[in-house]
């Protein structure tokens, strides 16, 4: 597998004891050399052209929006900070910002397959940050209005003194295998080919192993014996963890639950090579920038090397 996985892999130095300090935040802020990611709905400003990159902004470029935007910290490269700050007010933004023929807000999911790791990590940073202080600007303790603290790491309630902090769900995801079968399944409105890997959210009071073990059963009907750790993904939509495993069935009988699946499928080991491969017309797994795909084939290359 790839080391480093899609959104992961930021160059930037998120500097959490420097944040603290509101006047390094404010040094920061003034100087001419920072940086500033503009987003709009989500969806970070990426310059047009054939090499595809993050295209940031100087501060002056916003200083006519009222309110202001509010700057979120994302980190430090050498001694240059670099802030995404949420443009979602304003109407046409690439004519509004003059930026229409060299740049324009594309949804990260298309475009990241075009992006550096760095910088595909560096904007899956900018939108979980940015969405989750659009729907976190009240205390869930008293509903009073929150204020940033820490260049935008967290949130304080200035009545009753409550802390707020970026939320991240945990969800499992897991290949499942059994012999030289693989389980996948497909999702509501997914093309009739596609199938990935198992996953569901992590509830409270349980470990990743019992989350995939009932999740599987849930979903498929299919028990589970031991399930491996393989690998974790960020996954800023809007901002979950995916805690990739692989996982051994005990069961053949599939029982699909069509609340949550369109159909649940064993898929032969040489079915799993030829997609991965792109030779196939009966499956497509989902793409490399998704920790599902890093599963399938690790799955695949063990299977094949046990043989």
């Amino acid at each position: 597998m790839p080391r480093t996985i899609t959104f992961s892999g930021s160059t930037l130095d998120r500097s959490s004891n420097q944040r603290r300090d509101s006047e390094w935040i404010a040094r920061h802020l003034d100087d001419d050399a920072a940086r500033f990611l503009p987003m709009w709905k989500l969806n970070p400003l990426v310059k047009l052209g054939v090499e595809r990159s993050l295209a940031w902004a100087k501060r002056e470029m916003f200083d006519d929006l009222i309110p202001p935007p509010l700057p979120l910290l994302l980190g430090i490269d050498g001694d240059v900070a670099h802030f995404a700050v949420d443009v979602s007010s304003v109407d046409d933004p690439e004519v509004t910002f003059g930026v229409d023929e060299v740049a324009k807000f594309e949804e990260l999911r298309g475009v990241v397959p075009q992006l550096s790791h760095s910088e595909a990590s560096i904007a899956a940073h900018a939108r979980s940050l940015t969405d989750w202080h659009a729907r976190h600007g009240y205390c869930a303790v008293c509903g009073s209005e929150t204020v940033p603290e820490s260049g935008g790491a967290n949130r304080r309630c200035p009545d009753c003194s409550a802390e707020h902090f970026p939320r991240t769900d945990p969800v499992a995801i897991a290949v499942v295998g059994r012999g030289d079968r693989c389980l996948l399944g497909r999702g509501p409105g997914w093309p009739n080919t596609m199938y990935s890997a198992l996953a569901g959210f992590i509830e409270p009071g349980e470990t990743l192993e019992e989350a995939v073990q009932r999740e599987v059963q849930e979903e498929s009907g299919i028990s589970v014996g031991n399930v491996h750790y393989v690998k974790s993904q960020p996954w800023p939509f809007p901002s979950s963890l995916m805690i990739g495993c692989i996982a051994e069935a005990m069961s053949d009988e599939i029982t699909v639950d069509f609340g949550e699946l369109e159909d649940v499928k064993w898929f032969s080991l040489e079915a799993i090579q030829a997609a991965l491969e792109g030779k196939s017309s009966e499956l497509f797994i989902p793409p490399p920038f998704a920790v599902a795909n890093h599963l399938v084939r690790a799955w695949a290359e063990r299977r094949a090397a046990a043989r």
